[in-house]
């Protein structure tokens, strides 16, 4: 149950000064009885004095027709910082002096709240406060609390004001903004991404073009050499019109999470920010992507259908941004025959899990279906923290036993991946950080070798 009301300021110190004057009376030889009365008629007196604060406080709130409005994002960006207005209007003739706290999504971490205002009457009152999402999905913003002075002082009115609103976090682009600009500026190296720049090679044809130096004599196209009077080659690109579907494991193995630098550096979100680098740059290159994931409860995977496209990139996400790792355990043989079922046509198949070498067997046999029918190729994660452990310094038995257990861990995992890798080339084994880089990479170079 909801109280509209709590002491204010002046009623805490009235009873206050009125408890010390009663124990000055008592210790100055007025009996228990004096004392006591004295006391009732202080208090009642001050329940009315407060009881009709109170009423002529609340009927002159409700007429003042105050409104509040939430000026949001269209939708935040994990680990972003950004700013949050809350404008209050007020109709009446008075002024009001309020505490605001505004009802915030609980995951997210907020700065400047609770806020201090004083309303003035017939004017728009604005704040700002800044918030930043630690967790992708649904964010809901609920009314605000206001906590109102009243009139004379003596109570609080408890109020609340706003609507609810749901915004949506999604994974931070900033990935994708910087590949954008590195590559306008020709300067993709700096986040080691490798570039191409060979001319006359892939399938498609592209153009013709005047002959340089080095370009292959096989491309030259005589009819356009002898009608311009001067050498000209037939230039290719990479093949487009192909499909890039990626097969994205949200069970237990990608619970994993070592981060030390706050919100959005977990390994599954590290993930979908290497899934939208790679299928920013497969949609730009005129591929087709999709999705399925899989490691989820029954009915709960997310399946999206390859699409072409700029304006795919943002569906994917929409499909994607709430999606979370699960305690559940992953199939793989199962997630293999689904894709089979789903995806009759040829395509770019990338497994992201997180592999132990317990999974070799179930996950060998799952590559080998999907090989079937498919180009496939395994992204697989290695945590940071294993590094770690085995790099530091052995100054006790602990830390000796701990570097020991790394190590035996680390080789037994690659043992494993290094036997399905004699079976698969395609294989990457890279920390969550660096995925985005090392898919784009190896898509690159599937793309230039014409393996799709």
């Amino acid at each position: 149950m909801r109280i509209g009301v709590i002491p204010g300021k002046q009623m805490l110190v009235a009873s206050a000064a009125a408890a010390c004057a009663a124990l000055i009376a008592l210790v100055m030889g007025m009996t228990v009885g004096e004392v006591g009365k004295l006391a009732g008629a202080a208090l009642l007196l001050l329940l009315a004095v407060s009881s009709a604060d109170y009423f002529i406080s609340r009927r002159a709130w409700r007429a003042s027709g105050a409104r509040m409005l939430r000026g949001l994002p269209p939708a935040f960006a994990l680990g972003v910082k950004r700013p949050v207005t809350l404008a209050i209007e007020m109709t009446g003739t008075d002024d009001w002096h309020v505490r605001v706290y505004d009802h915030v999504e609980t995951s997210f971490l907020f700065e400047g709240l609770p806020a201090s205002l004083t309303l003035v009457a017939g004017r728009r009152v604005e704040m700002t406060y800044v918030v930043t999402p630690t967790r992708r999905g649904e964010a809901r913003f609920s009314p605000a609390d206001l906590r109102v002075r009243s009139r004379w002082g003596c109570c609080e009115l408890l109020e609340r004001l706003g609507p609810e609103e749901l915004r949506r976090v999604y994974p931070d682009f900033a990935q994708i903004a910087r590949y954008t600009w590195l590559a306008g500026d020709r300067r993709l190296q700096e986040i080691g991404i490798k570039t191409y720049q060979q001319r006359g090679e892939g399938t498609d044809f592209k153009q013709l073009a005047e002959y340089r130096y080095g370009d292959p004599v096989r491309h030259i196209d005589w009819k356009a050499t002898l009608r311009l009077g001067k050498p000209i080659v037939r230039e290719f690109q990479d093949e487009r019109d192909q499909c890039i579907l990626l097969l994205i494991d949200c069970g237990r193995r990608m619970r994993a999470d070592d981060r030390h630098n706050g919100a959005g550096t977990s390994h599954f979100d590290q993930v979908l920010n290497a899934v939208m680098l790679l299928s920013y740059v497969a949609l730009r290159q005129g591929d087709a992507v999709g999705a399925l994931t899989f490691g989820t409860p029954p009915g709960a995977e997310k399946s999206f259908a390859p699409r072409k496209g700029a304006h795919a990139l943002n569906a994917l996400m929409s499909e994607l941004y709430g999606v979370q790792p699960t305690p559940t355990h992953s199939d793989y043989v199962g997630a293999a025959r689904d894709v089979l079922r789903r995806h009759g046509k040829r395509a770019l198949v990338i497994v992201i899990t997180n592999f132990r070498d317990e999974d070799h067997s179930e996950l060998g046999f799952a590559l080998r279906l999907l090989r079937s029918r498919h180009l496939v190729m395994l992204a697989s994660l290695r945590e940071r923290i294993v590094g770690e452990l085995m790099s530091q310094p052995l100054d006790s038995a602990d830390a000796a036993l701990e570097v020991a257990s790394a190590h035996l861990y680390e080789q037994s995992r690659r043992d494993a991946f290094n036997r399905l890798a004699s079976r698969a080339a395609l294989m990457i084994d890279a920390e969550p950080e660096q995925l985005g880089v090392q898919l784009v990479n190896r898509y690159h170079a599937v793309k230039r070798a014409g393996l799709i």
